[in-house]
């Protein structure tokens, strides 16, 4: 499918009439998200569907998630909503959570990567909220990137990898407050299973549903972001403990090293050495403002990229999902 395209950069609300035109048209548009920036296309026109895989050079046989404006639209998804998703969309919808459910017979195989789950979520961002009221439309939406590159927070992170392969892009004064993709949760069972960790935590689900969410340490369930090499930057990353800051900055290593580091010890043993960039010792903040830093230490042309590890604890699970991808 050939892609050629003068990428337009539209601003809501002046712009939404055209975004909704573009979508009821069968083509790609750049949303933000709390999350993420998501491509958004019309999830029941396979047509539509088709460039999202094209654009980002994505296999057709990964599944896409399918955003939706509210609980009461997933009917038109999913063959029943179960009491479990009414539970968990009164408490953390819109937001950052998404749920594979049983597919409706009638959806089109190409938005599932032909398996027999969807996945639904409502974003809670003010632009994509209001195109999803004003089209009617439910919109499947992964990460506006090229597959496996670092995933968007803005659209000049959009225009890098997808600029001429996307119709448009809308540029928003409300940016992801999140930074990383949602938590995805399968409620085809239950206990509930944690197929991919995020801004909801299992801890947050287990305490809603009173019951513990299954969190396991690896599965082979396809949904979006479950393959080992993800959300990566074109320059090498590795992950390093302060020991090995310590014996680079100590060995005076001549290759030119960009750093993102988070603690006061690491910070201490840098100095003034260049290139480096200090995220939150908090997590939300930190995964707020990991792609950002990433996209930016990959635009230095350094050599490598050094990742401090961060603590190991269940706060941590998200973010240390998305910088194993990166380095793996």
């Amino acid at each position: 499918m050939p892609l050629s395209y003068t990428t337009r950069t539209l601003t809501l609300p002046d712009d939404l009439s055209d975004v909704v035109d573009l979508l009821q048209q069968g083509e790609c548009v750049a949303l933000p998200t709390e999350t993420v920036f998501g491509l958004a296309a019309d999830a029941s026109n396979p047509d539509a569907v088709a460039k999202i895989f094209s654009a980002k050079q994505r296999p057709t046989n990964h599944p896409l998630i399918v955003h939706i404006s509210d609980i009461h639209q997933a009917e038109r998804w999913v063959t029943q909503v179960p009491d479990v998703a009414y539970q968990l969309a009164d408490a953390f919808w819109p937001g950052p959570l998404s749920l594979l459910m049983h597919k409706h017979p009638h959806i089109n195989a190409s938005v599932t990567g032909g398996l027999d789950g969807i996945v639904l979520r409502a974003p809670n961002h003010p632009d994509f909220q209001a195109i999803l009221q004003a089209s009617k439309l439910g919109l499947a939406a992964p990460s506006a990137n090229l597959y496996k590159s670092i995933s968007p927070t803005s659209a000049n992170h959009v225009l890098k990898t997808l600029g001429g392969r996307i119709a448009a892009v809308v540029e928003t004064n409300t940016p992801p407050v999140c930074g990383i993709e949602s938590t995805i949760l399968d409620i085809r069972c239950f206990p509930p299973k944690l197929l991919r960790p995020g801004p909801i935590s299992a801890a947050q689900i287990s305490a809603l549903l009173g019951v513990d969410v299954e969190v396991p340490l690896a599965h082979q369930q396809v949904v979006p972001g479950n393959v080992t090499k993800h959300y990566q930057p074109q320059t090498p990353a590795h992950l390093c403990d302060e020991q090995v800051i310590h014996a680079r900055v100590t060995n005076q290593v001549t290759d030119r090293i960009a750093w993102l580091v988070y603690s006061s010890e690491a910070q201490t043993l840098l100095g003034d050495y260049p290139d480096v960039r200090v995220l939150s010792s908090e997590p939300a903040d930190y995964a707020r403002d990991l792609y950002h830093a990433l996209h930016e230490l990959d635009g230095l042309g350094c050599a490598q990229i050094m990742i401090e590890t961060p603590p190991q604890d269940s706060a941590w699970l998200a973010v240390n999902d998305r910088l194993r991808r990166a380095c793996a």
